[in-house]
Protein backbone atom coordinates (compact mmCIF):
# COMPACT_ATOMS: atom_id res chain seq x y z
CA UNK A 1 0.00 0.00 0.00
CA UNK A 2 1.40 3.36 -0.93
CA UNK A 3 1.85 5.68 2.03
CA UNK A 4 2.73 9.33 2.08
CA UNK A 5 4.15 9.58 5.59
CA UNK A 6 6.19 7.34 7.86
CA UNK A 7 3.90 5.47 10.29
CA UNK A 8 6.60 5.73 12.98
CA UNK A 9 7.67 9.39 12.86
CA UNK A 10 5.35 11.12 10.31
CA UNK A 11 8.21 12.21 8.03
CA UNK A 12 7.31 12.27 4.30
CA UNK A 13 8.49 9.04 2.68
CA UNK A 14 10.89 8.97 -0.26
CA UNK A 15 11.51 6.24 -2.83
CA UNK A 16 14.94 4.59 -2.74
CA UNK A 17 16.38 1.58 -4.49
CA UNK A 18 16.71 -1.27 -1.94
CA UNK A 19 17.23 -4.95 -2.64
CA UNK A 20 16.91 -4.24 -6.36
CA UNK A 21 13.47 -2.63 -6.00
CA UNK A 22 12.14 0.87 -5.52
CA UNK A 23 10.84 1.06 -1.95
CA UNK A 24 9.26 3.78 0.13
CA UNK A 25 11.62 4.66 2.97
CA UNK A 26 11.82 7.21 5.73
CA UNK A 27 14.88 9.47 5.54
CA UNK A 28 14.53 10.34 9.25
CA UNK A 29 14.13 6.99 11.04
CA UNK A 30 14.93 4.40 8.35
CA UNK A 31 11.47 2.78 8.18
CA UNK A 32 10.99 0.72 4.97
CA UNK A 33 7.51 0.16 3.57
CA UNK A 34 7.67 -3.44 2.33
CA UNK A 35 4.63 -4.16 0.19
CA UNK A 36 3.92 -7.82 0.90
CA UNK A 37 1.01 -9.92 -0.33
CA UNK A 38 -1.92 -10.70 1.94
CA UNK A 39 -2.76 -14.30 2.76
CA UNK A 40 -6.19 -15.90 2.36
CA UNK A 41 -7.25 -19.45 3.12
CA UNK A 42 -10.23 -21.63 2.40
CA UNK A 43 -11.59 -25.07 1.75
CA UNK A 44 -12.47 -27.28 -1.16
CA UNK A 45 -15.30 -29.47 0.09
CA UNK A 46 -16.42 -32.26 -2.18
CA UNK A 47 -19.47 -34.41 -1.55
CA UNK A 48 -21.03 -36.91 -3.93
CA UNK A 49 -18.85 -35.57 -6.73
CA UNK A 50 -19.95 -31.96 -6.23
CA UNK A 51 -18.03 -28.97 -4.86
CA UNK A 52 -19.42 -26.49 -2.33
CA UNK A 53 -19.36 -22.83 -3.39
CA UNK A 54 -20.39 -19.51 -1.88
CA UNK A 55 -22.06 -16.58 -3.65
CA UNK A 56 -20.57 -13.23 -2.59
CA UNK A 57 -22.75 -10.67 -0.81
CA UNK A 58 -20.28 -7.77 -0.66
CA UNK A 59 -17.85 -6.05 -3.03
CA UNK A 60 -15.78 -6.82 -4.84
CA UNK A 61 -17.61 -9.10 -7.26
CA UNK A 62 -21.05 -9.15 -5.64
CA UNK A 63 -23.13 -12.12 -6.83
CA UNK A 64 -20.16 -14.07 -8.14
CA UNK A 65 -19.08 -17.43 -6.73
CA UNK A 66 -16.04 -18.60 -4.76
CA UNK A 67 -14.88 -21.47 -2.65
CA UNK A 68 -15.47 -20.79 1.07
CA UNK A 69 -12.42 -18.65 1.92
CA UNK A 70 -11.22 -15.37 3.34
CA UNK A 71 -8.30 -13.42 4.72
CA UNK A 72 -6.09 -14.83 7.44
CA UNK A 73 -6.27 -12.65 10.57
CA UNK A 74 -3.06 -11.55 12.29
CA UNK A 75 -3.55 -13.95 15.22
CA UNK A 76 -4.44 -17.14 13.36
CA UNK A 77 -2.82 -19.74 11.15
CA UNK A 78 -3.97 -20.36 7.57
CA UNK A 79 -5.57 -23.62 8.78
CA UNK A 80 -7.52 -21.78 11.49
CA UNK A 81 -8.63 -19.14 8.97
CA UNK A 82 -9.84 -21.82 6.52
CA UNK A 83 -11.91 -23.48 9.26
CA UNK A 84 -13.30 -20.14 10.53
CA UNK A 85 -14.18 -18.78 7.09
CA UNK A 86 -15.87 -22.02 6.05
CA UNK A 87 -18.05 -22.06 9.17
CA UNK A 88 -18.87 -18.33 8.88
CA UNK A 89 -19.86 -18.57 5.22
CA UNK A 90 -21.55 -21.99 5.11
CA UNK A 91 -22.65 -22.91 8.65
CA UNK A 92 -20.56 -26.09 8.40
CA UNK A 93 -17.78 -27.25 10.68
CA UNK A 94 -15.16 -29.13 8.72
CA UNK A 95 -11.97 -31.06 9.30
CA UNK A 96 -9.00 -30.35 7.06
CA UNK A 97 -7.70 -33.29 5.03
CA UNK A 98 -4.50 -31.76 3.71
CA UNK A 99 -3.30 -29.06 1.40
CA UNK A 100 -5.07 -28.89 -1.96
CA UNK A 101 -3.12 -26.04 -3.55
CA UNK A 102 -1.57 -22.59 -3.28
CA UNK A 103 -2.52 -19.84 -5.75
CA UNK A 104 -1.55 -16.21 -6.17
CA UNK A 105 -3.61 -13.29 -7.36
CA UNK A 106 -3.02 -9.81 -8.62
CA UNK A 107 -6.24 -7.83 -8.94
CA UNK A 108 -6.80 -4.17 -9.52
CA UNK A 109 -9.44 -3.64 -6.83
CA UNK A 110 -8.06 -0.21 -6.11
CA UNK A 111 -8.15 -0.88 -2.38
CA UNK A 112 -4.42 -1.27 -1.95
CA UNK A 113 -3.53 -3.95 0.57
CA UNK A 114 -5.49 -6.85 -0.93
CA UNK A 115 -4.58 -6.29 -4.57
CA UNK A 116 -1.83 -8.91 -4.37
CA UNK A 117 -2.09 -12.09 -2.36
CA UNK A 118 -1.74 -15.79 -1.85
CA UNK A 119 -4.70 -18.17 -1.47
CA UNK A 120 -4.15 -21.45 0.38
CA UNK A 121 -6.85 -24.06 -0.24
CA UNK A 122 -7.24 -27.18 1.89
CA UNK A 123 -9.32 -30.26 1.17
CA UNK A 124 -11.96 -30.58 3.88
CA UNK A 125 -14.74 -32.89 5.01
CA UNK A 126 -17.91 -31.90 6.82
CA UNK A 127 -18.02 -32.76 10.52
CA UNK A 128 -21.31 -31.11 11.53
CA UNK A 129 -23.60 -28.18 10.92
CA UNK A 130 -26.47 -27.13 8.72
CA UNK A 131 -25.71 -25.71 5.31
CA UNK A 132 -26.78 -22.05 5.20
CA UNK A 133 -25.56 -18.80 3.70
CA UNK A 134 -23.98 -16.89 6.52
CA UNK A 135 -21.72 -13.95 7.15
CA UNK A 136 -20.88 -12.39 3.78
CA UNK A 137 -22.62 -14.96 1.56
CA UNK A 138 -25.80 -14.50 -0.47
CA UNK A 139 -26.12 -18.22 -1.09
CA UNK A 140 -24.27 -21.51 -0.79
CA UNK A 141 -24.72 -24.39 -3.21
CA UNK A 142 -23.25 -27.66 -4.42
CA UNK A 143 -22.09 -27.77 -8.03
CA UNK A 144 -21.25 -30.81 -10.17
CA UNK A 145 -18.08 -30.51 -12.27
CA UNK A 146 -20.00 -30.01 -15.52
CA UNK A 147 -22.21 -27.22 -14.09
CA UNK A 148 -19.90 -24.87 -12.24
CA UNK A 149 -21.14 -21.27 -12.09
CA UNK A 150 -20.18 -19.10 -15.04
CA UNK A 151 -19.25 -16.17 -12.82
CA UNK A 152 -16.41 -17.24 -10.51
CA UNK A 153 -15.12 -14.18 -8.70
CA UNK A 154 -11.36 -14.51 -8.59
CA UNK A 155 -8.55 -15.93 -10.72
CA UNK A 156 -7.16 -17.84 -7.72
CA UNK A 157 -10.49 -19.63 -7.21
CA UNK A 158 -10.76 -20.35 -10.94
CA UNK A 159 -7.26 -21.89 -10.78
CA UNK A 160 -8.21 -24.08 -7.80
CA UNK A 161 -11.37 -25.26 -9.54
CA UNK A 162 -9.43 -25.97 -12.75
CA UNK A 163 -7.05 -28.11 -10.68
CA UNK A 164 -10.03 -29.91 -9.08
CA UNK A 165 -11.49 -30.62 -12.53
CA UNK A 166 -8.14 -31.84 -13.89
CA UNK A 167 -7.62 -34.16 -10.93
CA UNK A 168 -11.12 -35.59 -11.34
CA UNK A 169 -10.46 -36.30 -15.01
CA UNK A 170 -7.10 -37.93 -14.26
CA UNK A 171 -8.38 -40.09 -11.41
CA UNK A 172 -12.04 -39.70 -10.43
CA UNK A 173 -12.47 -39.40 -6.67
CA UNK A 174 -15.12 -41.17 -4.68
CA UNK A 175 -17.03 -39.04 -2.35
Amino acid sequence: MKMRFCPLCATPLVVRELDGRPRQTCPACGFINYENPVIAAGCLIEQEGQVLMVQRRYPPRVGEWTLPAGFVEWDESPEEAALRETEEETGLRVVLQGLFGVYNWRHAFGGGHNDNGVLIIYRAAIVEGTLRAGDDAQAVAWFPPDRLPERIAFSSHRAALAQWLAQREAAPLSG
